[in-house]
């Protein structure tokens, strides 16, 4: 196992509910995991008005996000982990000098031997990412003299092209690109991390990942709930910057990229930049218009009760266009993958909480035996991301009798079955990558804006175009009935329920 080396964790917008809700959590399993080096402490630092002692209560002692932790562990355990918070008021807001902050930092330093290690957190809106960045640098804070330096920031890390741009720059003037760490929590997963491996470790599948074997591609991402309390944040955003933009197209780098030259951090993401650069970007509103699809949830009766459509959610217009799902196929210029389409979806408000990636094989040239379902043919490698967490292979089998009739089989691999294996929490993984200097997991400025290049056209289509519609759909249901249609050649998408073998292959209600 890797060393830890001593550090202090510096988090900015400590009393908010990332911090509770996430970053806390994943600190105290690190500690309990023994991860964490000897010598290490945490900083919260927001505008609120805490003492040390109020902090560790409210984050930790009291968190309903430790319960569990803190009714079964001893007391003695969790006080000596609260011991190793502190807290520092801002004071009215972020932009103002930090010479008080760097001298709390630099006693922690000193008190706890961190080695002169920092990371900085930013647990806050993006709008405060420069603000934050500039005010340490003028503290002396980014310089990296006496230990490491390092800046991670939230998602979303901008709004299109330009402001990503923008932002990168922003931070560059204080911070150098190696000192940045732009966190994705969906690259955190194991079954995320698991493509790589997947594909670069059984010669049963690098062979076959390419356009002589493979007909197309097809990445979900579903989730059941609307919008909840996040309707003002989300009309302005959309489906397309809110997951496509960010992790699905982290998932599409993965399964499109070449093989890096070795395991090393700036190998693979060189591949994963390469992979985003090679996307096919859609230049005429025509192609845009063919190609992608956007949909709403609407209003809808179920059991009797009335639930919400997105338009009658707290902070949306109700007006709004805004789309919860959408639908986008595109295809990938180079010499691996010429000519394989790729579909990919995501949505709001549908029957099942599930992100997979599948990827569909080509039929053999000449069928000798005949298929009992036209609809299950085609051999199917499925990555089931979330939940029920594996992998799952369908295959051709000869039907029991007479005749050589063929149906499909499942083999399947579940990451539950590995009991001996403790599988980390997406922010603990990537927090101690952070730790520990490994930015594999982590987004690079030229990948992020690779990211942007493709979809800034989609959405600038999108929000002038009056030719391109907003389709309703059920709340439960897989989006609009017109999607199946921008899969040709093919049956449509693959429905998953919630268990890795299950397979609609049709709308429900749920």
């Amino acid at each position: 196992m890797k060393k830890t080396p001593n550090q202090m964790l510096i988090i900015f917008g400590a009393s908010g509910d990332l911090t509770s809700r996430k970053l806390i959590p994943a600190i105290y399993n690190l500690f309990k995991g023994g991860h964490l080096s000897k010598n290490f402490c945490v900083l919260g630092v927001s505008r609120s008005n805490m003492t040390d002692e109020e902090f560790r209560t409210k984050a930790i002692l009291e968190s309903p996000f430790l319960q569990k932790e803190n009714s079964k562990e001893d007391p003695q355990t969790m006080q000596a982990f609260a011991e190793q918070f502190h807290y520092q008021d801002l004071g009215s807001d972020y932009d103002h000098s930090y010479d008080l902050l760097a001298n709390r930092i630099a006693s922690l330093n000193e008190q706890h031997g961190t080695s002169g290690n920092y990371i900085f957190y930013l647990s806050t809106p993006p709008s405060l990412y420069e603000v934050i960045a500039k005010n340490l640098s003028e503290a002396g804070l980014s310089k990296e003299k006496d230990g490491f330096r390092r800046l991670i920031v939230e998602k979303p890390f901008g709004y299109d092209l330009e402001s990503a741009k923008t932002l990168n720059d922003a931070l560059h003037h204080y911070f150098d690109e190696k000192q940045v760490y732009r966190i994705d929590h969906y690259l955190g997963k194991e079954t995320v991390q698991n493509l790589l491996v997947t594909r670069f470790s059984n010669s049963i599948f690098e062979p076959l990942w390419n356009r002589r074997y493979i007909h197309h591609v097809e990445i979900t991402n579903a989730e059941t709930v609307g919008v909840e309390k996040r309707g003002g944040y989300y009309d302005k955003s959309g489906a397309l910057r809110d997951m496509f933009q960010s992790h699905l197209l982290q998932i599409v780098s993965l399964l499109v990229m070449e093989p890096p030259i070795s395991s090393d951090a700036e190998e693979i993401r060189d591949e994963k930049v390469k992979a985003l650069k090679s996307l096919r970007i859609m230049k005429s509103e025509e192609e845009i218009v063919k190609n992608t699809l956007r949909g709403q949830y609407v209003k809808t009766e179920i059991d009797g009760k009335t639930v919400k459509g997105y338009r009658e959610e707290e902070g949306v217009n109700p007006e709004s266009t805004t789309e919860t799902y959408a639908a986008i196929k595109f295809f990938v210029d180079n010499w691996r993958w010429k000519g394989v389409p790729f579909y990919v979806r995501t949505g709001k408000a549908m029957p099942t909480k599930v992100t997979e990636a599948v990827i569909h094989f080509k039929t053999p040239h000449h069928e000798v035996f005949m298929s009992q379902d036209a609809y299950r043919k085609d051999n199917k490698l499925i990555i089931r991301i979330q939940p029920d967490e594996g992998i799952l292979i369908k295959f051709g089998v000869k039907v029991p009798g007479l005749g050589f009739h063929v149906e499909q089989a499942n083999m399947e691999f579940y990451y539950s079955d590995l009991e001996s294996a403790q599988v980390m929490d997406a922010y603990e993984r990537l927090l101690l990558d952070a730790m520990q200097g490994d930015t594999t997991l982590y987004a690079r400025a030229d990948e992020v804006e690779a990211a942007w290049r493709f979809v800034d056209p989609i959405l600038k289509c999108w929000e002038n175009n009056p030719a391109v519609n907003t389709y309703g759909y059920s709340v439960g249901t897989w989006g609009p009935r017109n999607s199946d249609e921008l899969i040709e050649d093919s049956f449509g998408w693959r429905n998953p329920g919630d268990l890795l073998t299950d397979e609609t292959g049709f709308c429900i209600l749920c």
